[in-house]
């Protein structure tokens, strides 16, 4: 349990600290007293808020707490169920009207991490996940491959290495060959990659040239899906795939990076990589025999 008192200014750090206990999965049990299900991670996830608190001049307790007479234990499991349901509706509504690939994904995201706080089961996930599924559903029929954006400007984070230099390769061969790159900030009319709530970036375990794959139907190409293997691993650093070129790419987009810090110029050098690696993974073509 998290006990707090805030200093009444500024305004935005009472509201960042609000946030951060929705994004805990904190039910209020009144005012300035907020819960979470015993665990390791809970009493965690509490004592740096109460060192955020602290350090933004407030008070913050945190105890291990049983209630002994006032509210139950199925009173305050309804109350995160409660909260767990209205996370759930919202989802469900807004995929009533999203429309793009992108927000089905970022919806995706939502909903895996609401379940993730449902500690108690709560019901409105079984309706949240049946409106997702025939959003999708809906998709799928209405078209197998997403249309490409074509002639666009694509901005994607600074500083960037395996996975953004190989998704704008991707980007530029194979989806948007007049795709023009930009670092920096998320900008209206761009089509973002590779960031926070960007169009195309990670999902799940996925990298974003595993996203843009899949998102572009390119994952029957097998010198891509080669590719894309080599990129996971690289970047995600699990180990998933082991392919034996992983080691030798991996050293190779680390001498770009070294060699210059220009964005630009690292998606230029990367591109002759990957294409020459590109053609080096397809299958070659059957030899000709001799004419007689």
């Amino acid at each position: 349990m998290l006990i707090h008192q805030l200093p009444p200014k500024p305004d935005y750090f009472r509201v960042k600290i609000w946030r951060r206990l929705q994004a805990l999965g904190a039910v209020a049990i009144k005012n300035s007293v907020y819960a979470l299900p015993f665990s390791a991670q809970a009493s965690e996830d509490f004592q740096w808020l109460r060192k955020e608190i602290t350090a933004g001049g407030g008070e913050a307790s945190v105890c291990r707490a049983m209630f002994v007479d006032g509210l139950s234990d199925q009173q305050i499991e309804g109350l995160f169920r409660t909260a767990r349901d209205a996370e759930y509706a919202e989802v469900a509504r807004a995929a009533e009207t999203v429309a793009s690939a992108g927000e089905i994904a970022r919806l995706e995201r939502r909903l895996r991490e609401i379940t993730a706080l449902d500690h108690f089961g709560a019901g409105g996930r079984k309706t949240a996940e049946a409106a997702l599924a025939g959003l999708k559903g809906r998709k799928a029929n209405q078209a197998k491959r997403e249309k490409a954006p074509m002639k666009q400007t694509w901005v994607t984070r600074p500083d960037v290495h395996v996975d953004r230099i190989a998704s704008a390769w991707l980007i530029k061969r194979f989806i948007d060959p007049k795709a023009r790159f930009a670092f920096g900030a998320a900008r209206e009319g761009a089509v973002s990659f590779d960031m926070f709530d960007g169009e195309y970036t990670h999902d799940g375990d996925r990298c974003t040239f595993e996203v843009l794959l899949q998102r572009f139907g390119l994952e029957r190409d097998e010198a891509l899906r080669a590719i894309a293997e080599m990129v996971h691993d690289v970047d995600i650093k699990d180990g998933k795939f082991g392919r034996d070129e992983t080691p030798g790419f991996e050293r190779m987009i680390a001498g770009i990076v070294k060699r210059t810090a220009r964005d630009e110029v690292r998606v230029e050098r990367g591109t002759e990589l990957l294409n020459d690696l590109y053609e080096s993974l397809r299958p070659s073509p059957p030899e000709r025999s001799p004419q007689n």
